[in-house]
């Protein structure tokens, strides 16, 4: 009995991670719509954070830290929550949301390469066909004159591939950085400090600060979504399937998010769906299915993944 239902818990959890991280994109695509991309940012990961700390404070965990812990929780902020998505959610104003998650599953591909960087490490065959895979994928994704040429798309492309880049340097810096040891801890602390400096970065850009009660009511509720739903519960299952199944298992997140993120775009916000970049997708995500079967990558790539 106790047996089924973790089977029913562990599936739960998969719907969790793969419905809900993957209809992040269409809820930070709506709410920046509205509101400034840092004020967004700040209020969504201090709110969480402090639901966290006060969560963790109730289940008596540990909330004590070291100088350098407190370090590195303000490298990793600042890697995933502060420049991977607060700068992820501001190129969202000019690339669909689809899109920009399609761009986003490459990462897998910038983990194995600065993983081939730093930790010198020589490619398997498969990791190769995958980066093949995913370099054309990414061709043709990027190549098409009818996304390029709209104003600031060819901006926000860009600087979605240098968030991606910030998250899989962050990956790798996690996965040897000294942090809280509980899990709920370390990324508590790494959602205040990263809303801390989002709320100084939206005063440093002058982003007109909007009061809450004159949000609209799908800014209302993305927030809510991207804050309860996004931020904590997906969280929480991606933890608990980290301890269940594989890794492995678990990495498939990062090829089912962008086809979500790509269906609700084109089904909710009306967003383009070519014949391009649904061959681009299956090319792309082929490339990161060979990348994440790798044992090493899978576990980087799953303790961080890049979700907006």
């Amino acid at each position: 009995m106790k047996f089924q239902r973790s089977q029913s818990l562990i599936i739960i959890a998969f719907i969790f991670i793969y419905v809900i991280w993957g209809s992040t994109y269409l809820f930070n695509k709506i709410v920046v719509t509205e509101l400034p991309p840092f004020f967004i940012g700040a209020i969504r990961f201090f709110t969480a954070g402090i639901l966290i700390m006060t969560i963790a404070k109730f289940l008596k965990l540990k909330l004590g830290i070291t100088k350098k812990q407190f370090l590195n929780c303000f490298i990793a902020g600042f890697l995933f929550l502060v420049y991977g998505n607060g700068v992820f959610v501001w190129a969202l104003k000019y690339v669909d949301s689809g899109f920009a998650a399609l761009l986003a599953s490459t990462q897998p591909l910038f983990v194995l390469l600065l993983m081939r960087l730093v930790d010198r490490k020589p490619m398997q065959k498969k990791s190769i066909l995958g980066v093949l895979l995913g370099l054309l994928g990414m061709y043709l994704l990027v190549s098409q004159q009818d996304i390029t040429s709209s104003e600031g798309s060819v901006l926000g492309i860009f600087m979605i591939f240098t968030c991606v880049l910030s998250w899989s340097y962050g990956s790798v810096f996690v996965s040897k950085a000294d942090l809280p040891q509980n899990f709920v801890v370390s990324t508590g602390y790494q959602m205040l400090i990263a809303g801390s400096m989002l709320l100084l970065g939206s005063f440093i850009f002058n982003e007109v600060w909007v009061s809450p009660l004159n949000w609209s009511l799908e800014a209302k509720g993305s927030m809510l979504f991207l804050i309860l739903f996004g931020g904590i519960i997906a969280f929480t299952s991606f933890n608990y399937l980290l301890k269940m199944v594989s890794t492995e298992k678990v990495a498939t997140s990062a090829y089912v998010n962008p086809i979500i993120a790509m269906l609700l775009g084109w089904y909710v916000l009306d967003e383009s769906l070519t014949l391009q970049s649904i061959i681009a997708s299956v090319i792309l995500l082929s490339g990161v299915y060979f990348i994440t079967t790798r044992k090493r990558i899978a576990k980087v790539t799953a303790d961080e993944s890049v979700k907006p």
